[in-house]
């Protein structure tokens, strides 16, 4: 396990963020993002969607481009696995997988949350922690109708612009799920909001995650 990066102005750190669909790595972390961008840190980012095809890809791309601009480095890969289906593609899901750990070594991975009702971020998340053993794993959560939000460990105050510019690029990039009852700007700041206010964001807003393990490097 790692230790704890401190992300600083001109510190590099490699991240490498994970999503099931093309706009969970945005809902999840891309506040988070989109912070220690506007912070000065030197991000090589790696985002993968791992379902995606047709318009929901085109949408995938355009988003990642938007949230990772000023990045010091991208890379965006948006494999083609079966919405709905992730349990029953495992083994390929995991081909997959061990063949980006020969790829990259992050720092920090965003994943899902092993909480997660979703059945196919459940796998992203199983999967992650089996492939990537040796890394930092913040788990973000999904707003959904499930209502499966639990209390988390880590949090990451969001400035207001932040957390606009977050909810802009959510609205501006996913048209195909603006039909949702649960896709607005309201879920998103208002989950943002709890967060701040649980962990005392002088901003009032924050995303929350979970780690598992942790290592602290004291010298």
């Amino acid at each position: 396990m790692r230790s704890l990066p401190v992300v600083v102005r001109g510190q590099r750190l490699s991240i490498l963020c994970l999503g099931a669909h093309s706009d969970d790595i945005e809902i999840g972390a891309g506040g988070t993002i989109l912070h220690m961008i506007a912070e000065g840190a030197l991000l090589d980012i790696h985002w993968c969607v791992l379902s995606g095809s047709g318009n929901r890809a085109t949408e995938a791309h355009a988003s990642a481009l938007d949230f990772l601009a000023g990045a010091s480095s991208k890379q965006i890969e948006i494999a083609e696995f079966e919405d709905s289906y992730f349990p029953s593609q495992s083994r390929e899901l995991k081909v997959w997988l061990n063949e980006l750990r020969e790829r990259v070594s992050p720092d920090v991975i965003f994943t899902h949350a092993r909480s997660d009702a979703h059945q196919d971020h459940r796998e992203v998340n199983q999967l992650t922690t089996n492939v990537f053993r040796d890394h930092l794993v913040l788990e973000y959560e999904i707003p959904k109708w499930d209502g499966d939000l639990m209390q988390h460990n880590v949090y990451v105050p969001l400035a207001t612009a932040v957390m606009q510019r977050k909810i802009e690029l959510l609205m501006k990039h996913f048209g195909s799920q603006r039909s949702k009852d649960w896709f607005d700007e309201e879920t998103f700041s208002s989950l943002a909001r709890l967060r701040g206010m649980e962990c005392r964001s002088p901003s009032r807003f924050a995303e929350a995650f979970t780690t598992r393990k942790l290592t602290l490097e004291i010298g």
